[in-house]
This record gives structure tokens, C-alpha cells and sequence, in this order.
């Protein structure tokens, strides 16, 4: 008689629809957010239209990375004290004001320091709304909630250019109504966080004094003591900046080769299609699978994919390279986002995520850095240097993950996982 195929885990719709309505909120935020982020996108031509320059412009974007990334330690830091409900409300707040404040300032300095801290406000919540999702999702949808989570992010992101665009051409080619328009959506998102999350979870029964003066004080300290998770962490750096070539390092390549751009954009557009269509019907059936085979099958075809650039470059060269590193972006990318609140200790959730967040946006950021000044040196011989570091990632991502099954623990449906709210 024939083995019995082993059904898929919980489908996309079923887990959306039994999560409560504080997970509902999350992952609409998601989409909310990142629709209305203007400002990375349109940041260097607003500066260089009020006359300063390319240099003083990219400046003001790297600062506001940098304050991203510092927003995500601080998030991650005060998550538990502050909650994800006020960790929003405060973070969408502060960078309503910000934003308006990066308008209407006239000194460069000024500017920057605005950016900054529009960039550190808006990261502040990041850590506790992802904390909190991992906490109201059962063991066994928790990879495909952050597929879900990935969606709306991939969703928000593609359409966000366009929006901005439609918005620039209404307001008469001017940028008032984009960084209005941002900050609308900042405080609307706030508003909806205040209405719909809990402040805090119900706490676990007291632990007794002498108990509770031995464990050990909540820091990133207790992260870095966790030495399989630091290999995961450093995975995730050196995979990052693999990730990001395709940006930067690829079109730089297709210049230099003379190859139609045209052939790169359709690779591009590929990749984003396919993320959104086809990842969530991945997802049902990878959530069953053992993390660590998820995220080698992401780290390695991720590496193999850009590698393949180094081949003669041409047009079969981008597709074929682009669609092996976004099979493995599909294959791997819940789990990737999903495993850091899956194996964190309840009271350093959030710092675990946060921890995985910095070093994932660190490697977009410096990613760029690297592959261009490599590719200054080494020219088209630049992608089996990619290639190496797809054998570092795997290899740290390997030693870095425990054998935890996805599908262990409860399996009440998400629905049942209700926290209770307390006094604001």
C-alpha cells in the first residue's frame, strides 16, 4: 500500500483569519508603514531640488539609515518595559513630528539630525510588534505568520514608489504632500496600534523573590552569551550582503558589460512577482519542514543564484541567476524572519529580534559598500567572491541553528491565544 503524503501545515488564509485582532493589526501596520514610507525613497531628490548636494544628500540618506539601525537596538531595549501598543504609539508619533519637522527646517545640519532621528523613531516599535506577534502565534504557524508578515512588507514596498509618484504629480512636483502625507499615515497606524494591541501580555504567575533576584538582568549581553545564536546572527550579516549584490554590484556589471538594461529590469520585476505570488503557497509546505533545512535551502541558493552572475553575462545569465536566488528567498524567507522568536528565551524575545533585525538591515547597508569596492578591483570576477561568501553564510547559519521543528508545542488555534490587556 502507498505511504500516505504527509499533509501541508496551516494555509495563509486560515492563519490570518483565527489570529487575534492584535496579530491582525501587526501585519496591516506592516502594509500601512511601508506604503507610506516616502522619505528613504525620495529623500536625495528632495535635497537636491532646495540646491544641496549629491554628496550632502546621500549623506542625509546614510543618517538615516544609521538611525534606523540604532532604532532597532533602542526598540529592542525598551520593548518589554514599554509593550508593543506604546512602543508604537510612541515610535509613530515621534516620527509624525519629525518628518514635518525635515520639511520645514532650512539648515543642513538641522536636516540631518532630523533624519536621523525620523529614521530612529520609526524602527523604535519593530522589535516589540514582531515580539508580540511571535507570542500570540501558535509554535506550528509562527513561520507562516511571518510569511504573512513578509507579504505585507513586499506589498508595501513595491507599490510605495508608485504612490509616492501619484502623490508628487498631485501636489504640482513638489514634496510637501510626501512628507504630510507620511506622517498622516505614521499617526494613522499609532491610532490603530493604541485602539487594537495590548499594552502588555498576561504575565506568568510571579516567580518567587529569591528566584527572580538570580535571573539574569535582560541585555544584549545575554544574547552575545548564546554562542549558536551569535553564528546564526553573523549568517544572517554575510547572507544580507550577499542579498543586496543584486542591486548594487549587478547593475553595475551590466554596464560595464553592455548587456540591455532592459534584461536587468525584467529580472527585478521577476523577483518581486514571484516573492509575492508564489511565496505564501511555498510556505504552507516548507512550515513543515526542520528550520535549519529551510534557511541552508535560503542561504544556499541565495549564494548560488548570484553566483551564476559570474558566468559570460547576458540575458539567460540574469534570469537564470535571479530566479535561483529568489526560489531560495522563497523557500527560506519565513523561516529566516521566523526562527529568532521561535528559539529566544520568553523574557529576551525581543532583543533576540532585535539583534537578528540589525544585523540583517547592517548587511543591506554595507552591502553595497562592499560589492562596489570589490567590484572596482576585481571587475566581472567580483561574483565567485559572492559565491565564497554563500559557503561563510551557510556554514555560520549551519552552526547557528538548533534542530527546533516548527510544528512542536501546542496546536490551539491562534484565536485561543487572546492576551489580556491591561490599564493603559
Amino acid at each position: 500500500m502507498s505511504k500516505k503524503a504527509k499533509p501541508a501545515g496551516p494555509g495563509p488564509w486560515s492563519t490570518f483569519a483565527q489570529s487575534p485582532i492584535a496579530v491582525k493589526a501587526i501585519l496591516a501596520g506592516v502594509v500601512i508603514s511601508r506604503l507610506g514610507a516616502f522619505l528613504s525613497i525620495f529623500l536625495v531628490l528632495y535635497l537636491t531640488s532646495r540646491g544641496y548636494s549629491a554628496d550632502q544628500a546621500t549623506l542625509a540618506l546614510g543618517g538615516y539609515g544609521a538611525g534606523a539601525v540604532l532604532g532597532i537596538l533602542v526598540g529592542g531595549a525598551l520593548a518589554n518595559a514599554l509593550g508593543a501598543r506604546n512602543a508604537t504609539v510612541l515610535s509613530m508619533t515621534g516620527s509624525a513630528l519629525l518628518l514635518v519637522l525635515v520639511y520645514y527646517v532650512n539648515s543642513f545640519p538641522l536636516i540631518v539630525a532630523s533624519v536621523v532621528l525620523v529614521g530612529l523613531f520609526q524602527s523604535i516599535y519593530r522589535p516589540a510588534s514582531s515580539a508580540l506577534l511571535s507570542e500570540l502565534t501558535p509554535p506550528d504557524r509562527q513561520v507562516m505568520i511571518f510569511g504573512i508578515w513578509r507579504l505585507g512588507l513586499n506589498l508595501g514596498t513595491t507599490l510605495c514608489p508608485q504612490l509616492g509618484f501619484a502623490l508628487f504629480r498631485l501636489g504640482g512636483h513638489g514634496y510637501a504632500i510626501l512628507f504630510w502625507g507620511e506622517a498622516v499615515v505614521a499617526l494613522a497606524y499609532g491610532v490603530m496600534a493604541f485602539a487594537t494591541l495590548p499594552r502588555k501580555l498576561k504575565q506568568q504567575p510571579a516567580e518567587p523573590a529569591a528566584a527572580e533576584a538570580k535571573a539574569p538582568k535582560e541585555s544584549y549581553l545575554q544574547v552575545l552569551k548564546d554562542t549558536r545564536y551569535v553564528f546564526y546572527l553573523l549568517a544572517t550579516l554575510v547572507n544580507a550582503i550577499i542579498y543586496t549584490q543584486y542591486l548594487s554590484t549587478l547593475p553595475l556589471d551590466v554596464t560595464r558589460s553592455h548587456v540591455d538594461v532592459f534584461w536587468y529590469s525584467l529580472a527585478v520585476s521577476a523577483n518581486s512577482i514571484i516573492v509575492i505570488l508564489f511565496e505564501l503557497p511555498l510556505t504552507k509546505v516548507t512550515q513543515k519542514w526542520p528550520l535549519r533545512i529551510s534557511v541552508s535551502c535560503a542561504f544556499v541558493l541565495v549564494g548560488l543564484g548570484e553566483a551564476c552572475y559570474g558566468l559570460p553575462l547576458g540575458a539567460a545569465v540574469i534570469l537564470i541567476g535571479t530566479l535561483i536566488w529568489t526560489l531560495g528567498e522563497i523557500l527560506g524567507g519565513p523561516t529566516l524572519f521566523a526562527y529568532p522568536g521561535m528559539i529566544a528565551p520568553e523574557r529576551l524575545k525581543a532583543r533576540y529580534i532585535s539583534s537578528f533585525q540589525v544585523m540583517f538591515n547592517a548587511g543591506t547597508a554595507i552591502g553595497p559598500v562592499i560589492g562596489g569596492m570589490l567590484f572596482q578591483r576585481l571587475h566581472h570576477g567580483v561574483w565567485p567572491v559572492v559565491g565564497l561568501f554563500a559557503v561563510i553564510s551557510t556554514v555560520l547559519g549551519a552552526l547557528g541553528m538548533r534542530p527546533v521543528q516548527p510544528s512542536a508545542g501546542a496546536r490551539q488555534p491562534a484565536a485561543e491565544a487572546e492576551p489580556v490587556a491591561e490599564g493603559v
